[in-house]
């Protein structure tokens, strides 16, 4: 956006911008609450919800909400924390943008107490006035127990939701092939 950019345009996207960020915030509370009906007023109906580890794989409204219901099955109460939301705008379409949110969550999943690092890259559509997830992908730096967190944090393999032990999806400067590449389009 130039210098020379209207007041009233450089106003709607301040509040596009909190919008979006309220958006994220949103998706906590949703979550942690079990609001089906959340669901499906913050994502598009053709929306996708995918992770790292290729677990989340859902495209459309149903396949996310049967996604997330399923989801809820293992978990008892949750607790969801945003922290750094970093959004940019498509240029050439108002309605749609980019996002890259940090966050943690405090999940008691089948009867044990643990911890999760994530993030989300998103991709946002506004549509009839709201803007809402088209596309949420999550990554995990661990998800762990709480007494694992202190001796085993720095394990490639801190992903302990499934009963298993599962390579972690971030830093990808470390563990990807593509490095750190997505943050090119942040700068």
């Amino acid at each position: 956006m130039s210098e020379w950019t209207s007041l009233e345009t450089r106003v709607g996207r301040l509040e596009d911008r909190l919008a979006i960020q309220e958006l994220g915030v949103l998706y906590g509370f949703i979550m942690d609450e079990r609001d089906e009906e959340g669901i499906r007023q913050i994502f598009c109906d053709d929306a996708t919800l995918r992770s790292e580890d290729g677990v989340f794989a859902a495209n459309g409204i149903e396949e996310i909400v049967t996604t997330y219901l399923g989801r809820f099955a293992a978990l008892g109460p949750t607790n969801h924390f945003s922290h750094g939301h970093v959004v940019r705008f498509d240029e050439s379409d108002p309605d749609k943008a980019t996002g890259l949110l940090a966050g943690h969550a405090e999940v008691d999943r089948n009867g044990v107490a643990m911890q999760v690092a994530l993030r989300y890259k998103d991709a946002y559509r506004r549509v009839d006035g709201r803007w809402r997830f088209a596309d949420r992908k999550m990554g995990y730096m661990y998800y762990m127990p709480f007494s694992e967190l202190a001796t085993d944090l720095g394990d490639r393999n801190s992903v302990r939701a499934y009963g298993d032990h599962r390579p972690s999806d971030w830093p990808e400067v470390l563990y990807s092939d593509q490095g750190n590449a997505f943050l090119k389009d942040y700068r």
